[in-house]
């Protein structure tokens, strides 16, 4: 499906964005082994979400919906040793998060798993899966030498360990603090640099002794967990979409209502404000353990800045839309340290830098990052997504500043998180040339 975008004369509107896919995949997966009824609110409506649920209910959890707007999922729960072998493959489907966490899970459990998923997952790295849950003495095997799905699991009979991840990775450390629910001792892990942290909130929520100190984790293996109801906040990847689009376009004012804040995500806002984007922060709350409030973003002049380090883990996903921003802003703008952009749903540096380029964005390709000078006019022309849901995402912002038409390729790709974006988007641009 293609998108043909024009720059709409303002933007106004008041948005909700879909549930956070990260805290969504987590809930409904430790609500299925906990032991009780949870309520989930607010589910991602994305297909990896869905992916994972369908996944759960082939391997015998008792997972009813999604139902009505907002996705609603009732999770019976019948403890950590409820699950059984399913009938066929599993299909993560294009979520690599499915894959790793529910990996982590199947690693403890006593019968074979086969799990995969389509042709841009089946690139995607797993040796950094593989590597941990051997440790703990799981059994599995993958293609490529065990670096590639479709991964074979045969679980049961885990240890605790000792483990420092290579790279900040939430899907990693959450895969294997699954695994570690399970484990006979203690699980301690160090992280490089910090990561997201909704699965260490949600299994502290849920009961489990869960500590953090800086890098150092430690988790204790419950004898079960409780289920836990929630609300799940609004994704703030899914927000800085209308974040920069607000900052960019020269007439806009957009509220984001009910995002998620939390620390290990916010680098987005932190980066913005820090370029001068008119970000304000109301409404500061708290739901089922997680930080959340309304943005008000607003038309704002841009100045370049260098990105890199600590806050790479906490705006990863984020990074293409920064890069937008980055092209309008006054200045050069580097961003380092970012080569995990490589092996996400596409080479997000190299088609990046590609499409951007075709809109008259000058912007250099890094191993680790690129180089975006500032202040060129971007202008309409067909462009792809590569069947990647944020860069389709992320070139609409471009096309809502650009002069002339921009025409999206494989549009439909949003729908892996964001079904609703092309409407909101209708929605913030007053129904103009969309």
């Amino acid at each position: 499906m293609d998108k043909v975008i024009s720059r709409p004369s303002r933007l106004r509107a008041e948005i909700t964005p879909p549930g956070d896919k990260s805290i969504s995949h987590r809930a409904v997966i430790l609500n299925s082994i906990a032991q009780g009824k949870a309520q989930v609110v607010n589910l991602s409506p994305g297909a990896d979400c869905l992916a994972t649920v369908a996944c759960l209910r082939a391997l015998g959890a008792e997972v009813a919906g999604p139902l009505g707007s907002p996705p609603t999922l009732t999770i019976q729960g019948r403890g950590k040793g409820s699950l059984r072998e399913a009938d066929d493959v599993l299909d993560g489907g294009n979520s690599a998060t499915t894959v790793r966490l529910l990996g982590g899970l199947l690693a403890a459990q006593p019968f074979l798993s086969i799990i995969s998923g389509d042709a841009s997952l089946r690139s995607r790295p797993m040796r950094r899966l593989v590597e941990p849950l051997r440790l703990m003495g799981a059994q599995v095997w993958g293609r490529g030498g065990d670096s590639l799905a479709p991964l074979a699991i045969k679980g049961g009979n885990l240890r605790g360990i000792d483990y420092q991840l290579p790279v900040p990775s939430a899907q990693i450390k959450s895969a294997i603090l699954l695994a570690a629910l399970y484990a006979q001792g203690d699980t301690h892990l160090l992280e490089p640099a910090p990561s997201r942290d909704h699965m260490e909130r949600l299994l502290r929520a849920m009961g489990v002794g869960v500590e953090s100190e800086g890098l150092h984790i430690s988790i204790s293996p419950p004898r079960s967990l409780h289920p836990v109801d929630l609300r799940i906040p609004g994704d703030i990847s899914a927000a800085a979409f209308w974040l920069v689009a607000a900052a960019l376009h020269g007439d806009a004012r957009i509220k984001v209502t009910g995002c998620g804040i939390n620390p290990t995500r916010s680098g987005i806002i932190e980066a913005l404000q820090a370029m001068g984007a008119r970000i304000h922060i109301e409404n500061r709350r708290e739901e089922g353990g997680e930080p959340i409030a309304d943005l008000v973003a607003e038309s704002s002049a841009l100045s370049a800045i260098h990105i890199g380090g600590e806050i790479i883990p906490r705006l990863i996903d984020e990074i293409p839309v920064l890069a937008v921003a980055a092209a309008q802003a006054r200045g050069t703008t580097i961003i380092r340290d970012a080569a995990e952009l490589r092996v996400k749903e596409s080479d997000r540096i190299g088609t990046l830098v590609e499409e951007l380029s075709k809109m008259g964005a000058q912007i250099e390709e890094l191993p680790d990052g690129m180089v975006v000078h500032g202040g060129r006019r971007l202008r309409g022309a067909e462009v792809d997504s590569h069947g990647d849901h944020r860069l389709a995402m992320t070139l609409a912002v471009a096309a809502l500043i650009a002069e002339g038409e921009t025409t999206i390729g494989h549009a439909e790709a949003v729908a892996v998180s964001y079904p609703g974006f092309w409407q909101d988007l209708a929605k913030a641009s007053l129904h103009e040339s969309v």
